[in-house]
């Protein structure tokens, strides 16, 4: 119950069971092919995909050393480990951010967008992380923002490396010119693969102004695309295999059906876990549905706690980062997570508390849980 890596099929995990290739044949072309065909289904978009063989992280610093140059202003909220992580990759990279900070646990609201663009005439982009997983926070107003990039033309670029396949997602629609994600979050795949999408006016810019790196050069790999379906580099091709079979499974679902999963399954995790005695640490309208982050109750030591509930119910779950750390803890929701996840999940939460000497009404947990993930499909 981790909010990444997740669990892994057993069919992903035996797509890449298969014999090494050459990246140079048409068995490579294939298997890029479908990968880029189905990432631009998942993003909802005409324009450009590439998987990289990068963690999440290098797919966000892709987008930053393609797009923003020195003295480029980007409005930016900050609100926990990962948005401040991407405004200094901004930083690094020469540009201005004008950060709209928030306490942990509280999305910045579209007023407070608005008004730095209201303030600032002259913004090259809006970067958003849209989940932020150190804090279980998300930002729910996307389709919005292009009222604001429109006024100048400036970029919309989205970070959803936790969260894309997760929750819906309308990147041409919604105005967004670049998009990423993280394969071993939500598409429960192995880590090592993380698509970037772009649409076609910020490829001609990237390729008019193309950026002083050579491995995240995206101009590259749109050229070799183009002329081959190859990639500029050996990608990694194993986890290649196990990303085109996580994406067929996600297909299969359905990508509305899937993310309709995930809400029932977030809604029944707050509600039982509630039901139990613990507090959600994000406030009610900034709360994510891929990540539960809750506090710790009273005196009860975080490394104790996340190992008895590892060792005693093989159950993982995922600490605080930085002030957080030992204060709140974090339970994914996303991938493979179904009814019996997050019935299991309850209820060793429930009984290890129990076992450290608190009083938890587990069966109230487990009742009202239950109630909820009767909307999902008998399949789940």
């Amino acid at each position: 119950m981790l909010p990444g890596p997740t669990n892994v099929p057993e069919r992903v995990t035996r797509s890449m069971f298969t014999p090494s290739i050459n990246h140079r044949s048409d068995d490579f072309v294939e298997l890029y092919e479908e990968c880029v065909n189905n990432t631009k289904k998942i993003f909802d978009t005409q324009g450009d995909a590439v998987c990289l063989s990068a963690s999440g992280t290098g797919a966000v610093e892709c987008s930053v050393v393609n797009l923003i140059k020195k003295g480029d202003k980007v409005i930016i909220p900050v609100n926990g480990e990962f948005s401040t992580r991407l405004a200094q990759q901004i930083e690094w990279a020469g540009g201005e951010t004008i950060r709209i900070e928030t306490e942990p646990g509280i999305t910045p609201t579209y007023d407070q967008v608005k008004e730095a663009f209201d303030n600032n005439k002259d913004v090259k982009a809006f970067y958003c992380v849209w989940n932020e997983t150190s804090t279980g926070t998300m930002i729910n107003y996307l389709d919005r923002i292009k009222d604001l990039t429109s006024r100048n033309d400036s970029y919309y670029v989205l970070d959803g490396v936790s969260i894309v396949g997760g929750e819906e997602l309308h990147m041409d629609k919604w105005g967004i010119d670049i998009a990423m994600t993280g394969a071993q979050k939500t598409f429960a795949c192995p880590p090592g693969i993380s698509p970037i999408c772009v649409n076609q006016r910020t490829r001609k810019y990237m390729e008019a102004n193309p950026p002083n790196t050579m491995y995240f050069n995206l101009p590259r790999y749109f050229k070799y695309y183009d002329e081959s379906k190859h990639t500029p580099f050996t990608p990694a091709l194993p986890v290649l295999y196990a990303y085109r079979e996580a994406m067929r499974i996600m297909l299969e679902e359905g990508i509305e059906q899937r993310i309709q999963r995930h809400r029932i399954c977030s809604e029944a995790l707050y509600s039982g876990l509630s039901a139990i005695g613990l507090t959600p640490f994000a406030k009610e309208d900034s709360r994510s549905t891929v990540v539960i982050a809750l506090n710790y109750l009273d005196g009860l030591e975080d490394k104790i706690f996340r190992d008895t509930l590892a060792k005693k119910f093989r159950i993982l779950v995922a600490g605080g980062f930085g002030n957080l750390k030992g204060k709140v803890f974090r339970v994914g929701c996303m991938g493979e997570v179904n009814g019996y996840h997050v019935m299991r999940c309850i209820s060793g939460i429930a009984s290890t508390l129990s076992m450290m000497g608190y009083d938890t009404d587990a069966q109230a947990g487990l009742k009202i849980a239950e109630d909820k993930l009767k909307a999902l499909p008998k399949s789940c």
